[in-house]
């Protein structure tokens, strides 16, 4: 008979309402399964559940065996429903389409709240750092152009000025990952 507690393998999560979340969701076992079909599609479905729940979104960035996503919730509970309903129709789809029926796309997700202002600049500027830090891109240049990133639409609608200012007041500090740990 077991006294000590079963660890889970997976973080709780507070559904607040009205609040900012940071997320961050893994492919399962790390695998490179995000294609740029899978990706988009990623991207589109969220958009379609954040204006259903009428969540407003703030940044994201999608690569190939994860993503990040920065928005406000209306209702925090409604969270849980739209993760369900991005990743169980994906994966539903995806593994009819691989004819894998059963396979694993996703594991649970990580969020967090920042807790001011910097707090959440920082984390604006992970997300947008992150095709840099994975080797992606190799630099800003290329990031402007990288789909799959809300980096060249907070350059569109804020400037350059504000975005790279945003960078410089808010580091992150050293971002790169080293290069025994890349996987592209």
């Amino acid at each position: 008979m077991r006294t000590d507690p079963i660890k889970r393998h997976q973080p709780s999560h507070v559904y607040l309402d009205n609040k900012i979340y940071f997320l961050t969701v893994h492919v399962y076992d790390n695998r490179l399964f995000l294609d740029d079909k899978r990706r988009l599609e990623i991207l589109e479905k969220f958009k379609e559940e954040f204006l259903k729940y009428h969540y407003k979104w703030y940044a994201y960035v999608i690569l190939y065996n994860h993503y990040h996503l920065l928005f406000r919730t209306l209702n925090g509970k409604d969270l849980s429903e739209i993760l369900k309903l991005v990743h169980g129709g994906l994966s539903y789809k995806w593994n009819k389409e691989d004819n894998c029926q059963g396979r694993r796309f996703f594991q649970n997700y990580w969020d967090y709240c920042p807790r001011d202002e910097e707090d959440f600049y920082r984390h604006l500027n992970y997300i947008h750092i992150n095709p840099i830090k994975h080797k992606i891109v190799k630099d800003f240049d290329e990031l402007k152009k990288y789909k799959y990133s809300s980096f060249n639409k907070w350059i569109d609608k804020e400037g350059e000025d504000l975005v790279f200012g945003c960078l410089e007041a808010y580091p992150i500090g050293d971002y790169l990952v080293p290069d025994e740990e890349i996987k592209v």
